[in-house]
């Protein structure tokens, strides 16, 4: 990302849920304005919630540099219905030139740095995309920050990178009619799967749609596995998450924790179809945030992710069905607590 910024000659868009202003947020910080300084067009788009621990002074800092700057959605004791003060903004994404796209998981923050480089080394996935589909992550920024009307000039915009021979989707649920979309499409996959599902999501608390569909491919003869945190940033969901650890063993679901460092991670394999975005398999992805996943249909794309997934799983436990009907009794209790305020998490 860094280099991407630092090649940049007109445009740099970033938006970004967790913009630090720590050691890493703040390289980021300055690269940027040495951009902006340069001429180059820096528009930034930050969640208030989620860099709520940022020092605002490091904005003002962009901003006097010459960066546009937007915070999304900031807290607000006069917002009438809290729901509407909850929407937030989860996407990360960076686009370079109208002609690189990067999106995944990995925010701006110390957390996702190296340990070597005095991060905390979180395992997490971005996807770098080339073609026309940058110009469909262009417009989504533009929604965000501009409105749709501005969007749709954007994709009037001819395309400046060449179209590959792969397969590339671009979803977004920004719209109230298209808050599933990105679940939707994980379930079309689901269906249609004839040899593997394999999933590595952080926050897994998926609908008992999903569910099914997952059960159904089971039944088919499909091999479904799914990569968690053994350890969450956020420990309330890893509860919610165990809640349904029953019964997807019980249909035939593999499931593997992984406890190298805290997994963050949002993408699956689908047989040659796979995703690589900001949406979890959980409540608050589809109802409350705003996100959005690269879908890829591509055999040389997908074994590629496949073999990453493959990697988390071989340094994973797997959890044993046997093993975890005998969990403590205070575990079960806080599993089916924090399973009860699932759609607040």
């Amino acid at each position: 990302m860094l280099e991407a910024i630092g090649g940049a000659k007109n445009e740099i868009l970033l938006e970004m849920y967790w913009f630090g202003s720590d050691m890493t947020g703040r390289r980021f910080a300055a690269a940027l304005s040495d951009k902006a300084r340069e001429g180059v067009r820096v528009c930034i788009t930050y969640d208030a919630v989620g860099s709520w621990e940022a020092d605002r002074a490091m904005f003002d800092e962009l901003r006097n540099a010459g960066c546009s700057v937007i915070e999304f959605n900031p807290p607000s004791k006069w917002r009438l219905r809290w729901r509407i003060g909850n929407r937030r903004n989860h996407r990360k994404q960076l686009i370079v030139d109208r002609k690189l796209g990067m999106t995944g998981g990995v925010n701006l923050a110390d957390p996702w740095a190296p340990i070597s480089e005095g991060g905390l080394g979180f395992r997490d996935d971005m996807i770098l995309i080339e073609g026309p589909a940058v110009a469909e992550m262009r417009a989504i920024f533009v929604t965000t920050s501009e409105g749709r009307k501005a969007a749709r000039a954007v994709r009037r915009e001819p395309p400046l990178a060449a179209a590959g021979n792969t397969s590339v989707m671009v979803l977004a649920n920004d719209h109230l009619r298209n808050r599933r979309i990105i679940e939707r499409a994980y379930l079309r996959a689901i269906r249609a799967a004839s040899r593997r599902v394999w999933i590595e999501n952080s926050y897994f608390i998926p609908s008992i749609i999903v569910r099914r569909a997952l059960s159904r491919a089971v039944k088919r003869g499909v091999d479904v596995r799914v990569v968690l945190p053994s350890k969450s940033d956020v420990p309330a969901v890893a509860y919610a998450t165990r809640r349904l650890y029953a019964t997807l063993l019980r249909r035939g679901v593999r499931l593997f924790e992984w406890a190298q460092s805290i997994l963050h991670s949002k993408i699956a394999v689908v047989d040659d179809w796979c995703t690589v975005g900001t949406h979890n398999l959980d409540y608050r992805s589809w109802i409350y945030n705003l996100e959005m996943n690269v879908i890829v249909e591509d055999p040389e794309i997908s074994e590629r992710l496949r073999a990453r997934i493959h990697q988390a799983i071989s340094k994973s436990v797997e959890v044993d069905p046997y093993a975890w009907r005998f969990r403590p009794l205070i575990e079960r209790l806080l599993e089916h607590l924090f399973y009860r305020f699932r759609r607040l998490l």
